[in-house]
């Protein structure tokens, strides 16, 4: 079991609550725990993360493939299995579609394959307009958790030491 994370946690971690020139100690803590095999995140919301030059495109770029994770031919049942449930559930057209085009619907899928545990800020909406991440996640039994909730569920600890 592993935490896949969505691009909203890379990006409200940067811009909010952990950025790299306050608290280096998150991004450390996340490098840590993927060379432990506990954090990764999926090739398509790497692609979203590195859309746009920054501080935080230049972090994914040297995590590289190992950290954002192709999917692979045993993803491909789950991808379906997501995909179904996602149409069979009263969505619009265009929700549909727009979510089997993002990097959340491999995020979910690639969790229901690997028994991984989805991490985003997202909050479930039970609208037809907008498939949100934990609402698939519900759908297909995915456990789906905060940025927070991992972080507490892994003991995570950031601590002041002494300055650079």
């Amino acid at each position: 079991m592993a935490y896949l994370l969505d691009s909203d946690v890379f990006i409200g971690a940067k811009n909010l609550h952990y950025g790299f020139d306050f608290c280096p100690g998150f991004w450390d803590w996340l490098i840590l725990k993927h060379q432990k095999g506990v954090v990764f995140s999926v090739e398509k919301v790497g692609d979203e993360v590195l859309a746009v030059e920054d501080r935080l495109s230049e972090w994914a770029r040297e995590r590289g493939p190992n950290f954002f994770r192709s999917p692979t031919e045993a993803d491909f049942p789950s991808l379906t299995a997501v995909r179904r449930w996602v149409e069979g559930h009263g969505y619009l057209p265009s929700a549909i579609g727009t979510f089997l085009q993002s990097g959340d619907y491999y995020l979910v899928g690639q969790a229901h394959a690997g028994g991984h545990i989805v991490v985003t800020h997202e909050t479930p909406a039970g609208t037809p307009r907008r498939v949100k991440i934990p609402d698939a996640c519900i759908g297909v039994g995915v456990k789906c958790v905060t940025t927070f909730q991992m972080l507490r569920m892994e003991r995570a600890r950031f601590v002041l030491g002494s300055a650079p």
